[in-house]
């Protein structure tokens, strides 16, 4: 049977493969360190959790709640705008809770697209970014990831050539994958740009407390005039340690915010109360939950940063996220990342995510996720040490991908 219309549009999971690996791998006993796919480790802090069981017990939170959020929830993200980016929300209007910034955005993709429409996306990004439109049946134009001096120049070039003209410019800093940092001057460049030519900005700040330098991560919602084209979208996943509890928010442009309600209203109830609740807490907390997630990061960074250096493999230092983006090692970069990420689940028992996964122009790369404990990357760091080791002769046996083409 012919597959359906929107399954079509997608292309092969890529990551699944190196999953199919994995759970191989396990199954003939191999101790694989993944350092793949980014799902936190680190326990959601005690008092979110407390709260979450105090509020349970009352039979009048298992109900339907909202699929707007409840109002204290609405009101302690706008809370911590305030708090966090002198950025003023009404809750009532610019706040929206979501399930999870990743279901947020691909309702937001469903509320806004029509069939054709071009959107501007990054290239590498997170998949979700450009398949929420694709499945809308958007178009996807990819641009550069890197928030530099090129960055206006492309989104004129995607304008002038592109038919229909854009609808939204898609925005991911720090960037997942490549950790990429943007600069206020450079979101108000962006919004210049995105008014002048009608341009919706769609801002994922997913990662906006996960940062190294002591330099926190700007909004691009902190510019002049940004509410008049921009919603961003934020989770609770890593910044809290609550990635299985499924919460995120959509703030920013009323018209909006208002036209993913709409659409949110006809597919869910919003999270279970409690879960709301208990995120209300998190976010009207003082922060020190927020710094001890950050030292976590910032110790496993610079583990594996120095580990795998002397283990042959230069990492780059990254300023933000749960991630290294790191170049694969010169005598592996013909293969390919996923090949590559295959080899060193095979050879080194140990895993991580593929950069094509992010697009085609990650291929040179793979993401390593920062969600083993020091110990365990180390112990990657050696295995990874013995198969550099061994690289000229395991490379006699392994077709590039040029040569396959």
């Amino acid at each position: 049977m012919e597959e359906f219309h929107k399954v079509r549009r997608l292309p092969p999971y890529v990551f699944e493969q190196v999953n199919r690996l994995k759970a191989s791998a396990r199954a003939r006993g191999a101790d694989i360190i993944d350092l793949g796919m980014g799902n936190p480790d680190l326990p959601t802090p005690k008092a979110i959790v407390d709260k979450l069981c105090d509020v349970v017990r009352d039979p009048r939170t298992h109900r339907y709640s909202s699929s707007r959020g409840i109002p204290g929830l609405r009101r302690a993200q706008a809370a911590y705008y305030a708090r966090r980016f002198g950025v003023k929300l009404d809750p009532e209007t610019q706040v929206i809770a979501t399930l999870g910034s990743k279901e947020g955005f691909a309702n937001m993709a469903q509320a806004i697209t029509a069939p054709g429409d071009v959107v501007l996306c990054p290239n590498p990004t997170y998949p979700i970014h450009a398949f929420g439109f694709i499945m809308s049946g958007g178009v996807v134009r990819s641009i550069q990831a890197e928030p530099d001096d090129r960055f206006i120049p492309a989104l004129e070039r995607a304008v002038r050539h592109s038919i229909p003209k854009p609808l939204a410019l898609i925005l991911n800093y720090p960037s997942n994958p490549t950790a990429c940092l943007a600069t206020l001057d450079f979101y108000k460049d962006v919004v210049a740009f995105a008014r002048k030519h009608e341009i919706i900005i769609l801002s994922d700040l997913a990662y906006a407390e996960i940062y190294f330098d002591g330099n926190p991560p700007p909004s691009v919602l902190q510019v002049p005039g940004a509410m008049d084209v921009t919603v961003e979208f934020t989770s609770m996943s890593k910044t809290f340690s609550m990635p299985g509890w499924r919460m995120g928010f959509a703030v920013g442009n009323e018209r909006l915010i208002a036209a993913l309600s709409r659409v949110k209203s006809y597919l869910d109830y919003g999270a279970f109360t409690p879960i709301q609740v208990a995120a209300a807490a998190a976010l009207n907390s003082d922060g020190a939950e927020i710094e001890e997630v950050r030292s976590v990061y910032r110790r496993r960074r610079d583990v594996l940063v120095e580990a795998f250096g002397r283990a042959g493999w230069d990492v780059p230092p990254p300023p933000a996220t749960m991630f290294a983006w790191a170049p694969i090692p010169e005598p592996f970069r013909s293969l390919g990342s996923l090949e590559f990420s295959k080899l060193l689940v095979e050879k080194a028992e140990v895993a991580v995510a593929p950069g094509v996964g992010f697009g085609e122009h990650g291929d040179d790369y793979v993401r390593i996720a920062l969600v083993e404990n020091e110990h365990r990357i180390r112990q990657a760091a050696r295995n990874i040490k013995r198969f550099l080791s061994t690289a000229p002769q395991m490379l006699d046996n392994v077709i590039p991908m040029t040569a396959r083409r």
